[in-house]
């Protein structure tokens, strides 16, 4: 197993390019089981949690060829189960439910696993294929989903749910009649995905808001698609900029999907300039305290909350964080107050005191973004800090040590 070391210390200067979005590539590779076309995918990140679904994608069946960051995808489905052994590690496979069912008329996937950040049932995915006309059971934790063919409806979804809103709009493309999601999930990445779609044919309007309405077509076509930048680690990047009082140009992004994060770090005393698809975020003097809601997009992103506080962590003054889209989204804070941060945990919310300094310590990854707000603390700490279980980050920032290695960090990857 690899760990990351980290001197910190260094001001980050210089320039720094986004790669495609893990929360946008997984759904879109997985639509590509609606069609026996050949589908082409550009700028796919080279990232743990794709290669999962690659793999997944190959075990149904399908054949699938990467060239550097492009992805061509044909879907000769052989069979409809994704065993437990592939979808143990990510929460994401269940994102092959609704085209497994919509094109073959049966599924049998594995209840999903990877990162320990709560519940976050499949729930509502399966009230909503119910509502469509599929019949589930639940058998040795398994989803097992048949159908004669799915029908359109309006679905209500009871909470904000960006999966459940790409299954379920998966699903509908091939239904017959119209489908209608109601407090659907407005994040980018569904957007993304519903623009895939429309390219194969479908008929969807509505994506990014949060009404999508879908009119059920008999059959798909291949398409060419992109996957849009990632907005989570242009965040964590312009974070890391603010956190060590830096200069960094963040290349290849959309500032609008950063709103939310930006107007915080201008709070906190950053420096931010747009320019394009470019964004240029200098660290002052001082980090100022500011209070976090986490909500859905276009909210404060949960995938954020824990780099942002990090950065609050050695701010002047105390900030309080309030997690409330997913629970136990906290497991971070331990290991952060193991590096001298002052963090005090109420319910749902965290209290961070800004310290002076943090200082290097051993500390663990427990989840994917966690590992990220580790690594941005251990940029700004004293001494050495060595990260261990680094294959969480790996599921989503390709080879992030490299490129803050280039902006000037003194970080590296080590085989433990």
């Amino acid at each position: 197993m690899d760990k990351i070391l980290i001197e910190g210390g260094e001001k980050l200067r210089g320039e720094v390019s986004v790669s495609g979005a893990k929360n946008a590539a997984l759904p879109i590779i997985a639509s590509s089981l609606l069609t026996e076309g050949s589908c082409v995918f550009h700028n796919v990140p080279d990232l743990v949690d794709v290669k999962t679904i690659k793999k997944l994608l190959v075990s149904l069946g399908a054949a699938v060829e990467a060239k550097g960051n492009t992805l061509q995808v044909q879907a000769g489905i052989q069979q409809c189960e994704a065993s437990y052994d592939l979808v143990k590690t990510m929460r994401a496979s269940i994102l092959v439910l609704g085209p497994l069912v919509a094109r073959m008329g049966r599924a049998r996937v594995s209840l999903p696993g990877g990162c320990a950040i709560g519940a976050r049932p499949v729930n509502l995915h399966l009230k909503a294929l119910q509502a469509m006309g599929a019949e589930i059971d639940l058998r040795d934790g398994y989803v097992e989903a048949t159908t004669k063919g799915l029908k359109g409806t309006t679905i209500f979804f009871d909470t904000s749910t960006v999966t459940g809103t790409e299954n379920i709009m998966m699903a509908a493309v091939l239904a017959r009649g119209t489908t209608v999601l109601e407090n659907a999930a407005k994040e980018p990445e569904v957007e993304n995905l519903a623009t895939a779609l429309n390219g194969m044919g479908a008929k969807i309007r509505g994506a990014g808001t949060d009404v999508i309405t879908i009119e059920g077509v008999t059959s798909l076509d291949s398409v060419e698609a992109s996957i849009i930048a990632d907005r989570v680690e242009a965040g964590t990047f312009m974070i890391a900029a603010a956190i060590t009082g830096g200069d960094v140009v963040v290349k290849g992004c959309e500032p609008k999907h950063l709103e939310a994060l930006t107007a915080k770090l201008r709070e906190a005393g950053a420096s931010i300039e747009i320019n394009g698809s470019s964004v240029r975020v200098s660290g002052g003097n001082s980090v100022h305290s500011v209070d976090i809601t986490t909500l859905p997009y276009p909210g404060f992103p949960t995938d954020l909350q824990a780099q942002m506080m990090a950065l609050m962590t050695v701010a002047i003054g105390t900030s309080v964080i309030r997690e409330t889209v997913f629970e136990n989204r906290f497991m971070h804070v331990n290991e952060m107050m193991r590096m001298g941060a002052d963090i005090v945990i109420d319910g749902n919310r965290a209290i961070v005191s800004g310290v002076n300094r943090l200082r290097g310590a051993p500390v663990m990854a427990t989840d994917l973004r966690a590992s990220a707000s580790l690594v941005l603390a251990g940029l700004v700490a004293e001494g050495t800090t060595e990260l261990s279980r680094v294959y969480h980050i790996d599921r989503g920032y390709e080879r992030i040590e490299e490129k803050l290695s280039r902006l000037g960090a003194n970080i590296r990857r080590v085989r433990e």
